[in-house]
């Protein structure tokens, strides 16, 4: 066999072989993508957010996720929406949220959003969001730490530090006008100085100038 052909068989088997390999490895390009924590007042709505990344486009054949909750990282997880093939997102019963859980994102987007009315203190939890989008092999998981509020943080109030920063400008503008007032004045006083010990130089000249001649005269 020459060694023409031997190489062109050993080119044909890497290939076959990294056909191989990316077959079996797939795309593991599955995220899912939630804040930490999330803050919301007694008794408002607020939006829960879930969105996921995926080499895939969306199969509603074989898309699967659910979001679940649970009291603290120690407790077993209630599912209450999960997502079904003819009806899309669906929320479960649940003796927790009842009917104050709805859908709020868009599947064309990867947005698996949630929104939950009426906020109450026993909402308070971890938020799971488990997503499976085939053929991507890996399932995508994302939690979110929802802390429910009595009365939102005051916004800091700015007008004083608005005043006080005014105040500090002005009183600087003042200094350095000052001082440049107060430097031209010098400026002046010197060239005035000057100007009058020049003008007794050139009298005493004038003086010593007179008084030379009234000598020499006969």
């Amino acid at each position: 066999m020459s060694s023409r052909t031997q190489a062109r068989r050993s080119g044909v088997q890497m290939v076959s072989a990294a056909l191989l390999l990316l077959s079996l490895s797939g795309c593991s390009s599955m995220d899912v993508l939630m804040p930490n924590n999330i803050n919301a007042l007694n008794g408002t709505t607020v939006k829960i957010p879930c969105t996921f990344t995926s080499c895939y486009k969306m199969d509603v054949s074989r898309f699967a996720m659910n979001w679940t909750y649970q009291e603290s990282l120690n407790d077993t997880e209630d599912m209450f929406m999960t997502f079904h093939k003819k009806r899309g997102m669906v929320p479960l019963p649940s003796d927790r949220f009842g009917d104050r859980v709805m859908f709020a994102g868009n599947l064309d987007k990867n947005d698996l959003s949630i929104t939950l009315s009426n906020v109450q203190i026993e909402d308070e939890g971890i938020y799971n969001c488990y997503v499976r989008n085939p053929p991507d092999r890996i399932q995508g998981h994302g939690s979110i730490q929802l802390i429910v509020v009595t009365e939102l943080p005051r916004p800091r109030d700015s007008t004083i530090a608005v005043a006080i920063g005014a105040s500090v400008g002005g009183a600087l503008a003042l200094l350095i006008l000052s001082m440049v007032v107060v430097k031209c004045l010098r400026r002046h006083r010197k060239q005035e100085l000057i100007s009058e010990e020049k003008m007794e130089e050139e009298g005493k000249l004038e003086a010593e100038g007179v008084a030379e001649e009234g000598t020499k005269q006969p």
